[in-house]
């Protein structure tokens, strides 16, 4: 079933707050359990489950896999992170197992080999001839009486032939055991698999839901031959943070190597660069104060806040620059009239940047809710580093600069030892 909603304009309800309440009135219907899931307009994976977000386990022993999948889906029914969880196991099959005692069979003269062909003839669709006629071919089916074929009975009617000829009861000399048997086994890379999916609670993300599985499947202690995976959306989701920490990484380096080729300096780079962890942090704290999760638009915004934030340094570390070199002022004269010259441009460059992601942090348009991650972490990162970096950058380039002074009178310092001095040749006669 298919619920189309209104448009976002005609509701005060969110897709998520509408799932809520669709499930808190139809929990009293007896007789079905039902999952909703809001529609994705992008779906990471070909894998349909019942609920939003998946977790696989796959083993090669699938009764192995039969014991702990409802194991663990009991634990994370339990968890306050999730909600609806479900799983694509189907276990209810009802089976009966025929056990055969072989030494009453051989007493009996049965060979227990003729027991599987018996219950194939009796319950299977065994070929045993083709008929033809002019226009058409008949196969004829071997199989006893429907009638004979309903019920759990129907094995205490079949017989078996002993080598004497005599017709033996198949309850004389085998047992009959009801069992569960699944009534349809998945697989995953050829192997059987087991797939949990879930919702998220009302006030929970999809990083916190994926710490408390992962923290609950590590807890249970499951055999080293079942292998425990996310799939599509929150699989996209776990992969995107591992690689996260190594593209930031990868950005400070480009941009360290940049700058220092541009000024010519190992020092001041890291002048500029250090104005991007107060960016960092009060993205964070903004996403955090107004509720809003850390997922992939947050990351993005806080990427985009590595170019957008260390221009603040860039005009200051210049002009300073230029000065000291150009003007023979010391590292405090330089950065001060820097502070005083720059100031202006600073903040209207600021100002242009946090506006512009205004509409983005308060829109209320249809999908708005995927872009105000991004706004909320540009704004709150420019508004933190404008107020830090205005004081803290100054402080930095002094310290630097005498650093890299202290260091050019070591370099200086070692050269002049390493030349050795060229006394005058001696006399001769």
């Amino acid at each position: 079933m298919f619920i189309t909603l209104k448009p976002h304009g005609q509701r005060r309800a969110t897709a998520d707050q509408v799932i809520a309440r669709l499930n808190q009135a139809l929990l009293p219907v007896q007789g079905i359990t039902l999952y909703m899931q809001a529609a994705q307009d992008i779906n990471v994976g070909a894998r349909l489950s019942k609920t939003q977000y998946q977790y696989t386990l796959v083993d090669v022993d699938s009764d192995e896999l039969n014991h702990w999948a409802p194991i663990l889906l009991e634990k994370l029914k339990g968890l306050p992170q999730l909600a609806d969880v479900a799983s694509d196991q189907q276990s209810a099959g009802q089976t009966l197992n025929v056990e055969v005692n072989r030494d009453v069979a051989s007493r009996l003269g049965v060979n227990p080999a003729v027991v599987d062909s018996l219950l194939y003839d009796a319950f299977g669709q065994r070929h045993v001839a083709r008929i033809y006629t002019t226009l058409n071919q008949y196969y004829v089916i071997l199989e006893v009486d429907p009638s004979y074929q309903l019920g759990p009975n129907a094995l205490a009617r079949i017989y078996a032939t002993s080598a004497s000829g005599a017709m033996v009861p198949l309850s004389q000399f085998a047992s009959v055991k009801p069992a569960i048997a699944p009534l349809a086994v998945n697989h995953q890379g050829q192997f059987p698999s087991v797939t949990l999916s879930f919702n998220l609670a009302a006030t929970s993300t999809i990083g916190e839901a994926v710490a408390a599985i992962a923290k609950t499947a590590a807890d249970l202690h499951m055999p080293p031959s079942i292998a425990a995976s996310f799939q599509g959306n929150a699989q996209a989701f776990q992969s995107s943070l591992s690689s996260t920490p190594i593209l930031i990484v990868a950005a400070l380096v480009a941009v360290y190597l940049i700058l220092g080729m541009l000024y010519e300096s190992t020092i001041h780079p890291l002048t500029i660069i250090s104005t991007l962890p107060s960016a960092g942090l009060g993205a964070l704290l903004t996403l955090m104060l107004f509720g809003m999760p850390l997922d992939v638009i947050g990351i993005i915004g806080i990427i985009l806040l590595i170019g957008i934030v260390k221009k603040n340094g860039i005009m200051l570390v210049d002009f300073a620059l230029s000065a000291q070199r150009d003007r023979g002022l010391t590292s405090e004269e330089a950065i001060h009239e820097a502070c005083r010259v720059r100031f202006r441009p600073i903040l209207m460059t600021t100002l242009c940047a946090l506006l512009g992601g205004v509409p983005l942090m308060l829109g209320t348009g249809t999908g708005s809710e995927i872009r105000q991650p991004l706004g909320y972490a540009i704004v709150g990162g420019l508004l933190v580093s404008q107020l830090l970096t205005l004081f803290t950058t100054p402080i930095i380039y002094i310290y630097m600069d005498r650093l890299d002074g202290w260091l050019g009178r070591r370099r200086s310092g070692s050269q002049a030892d390493a030349v050795a001095p060229v006394g005058p040749a001696p006399a001769s006669h």
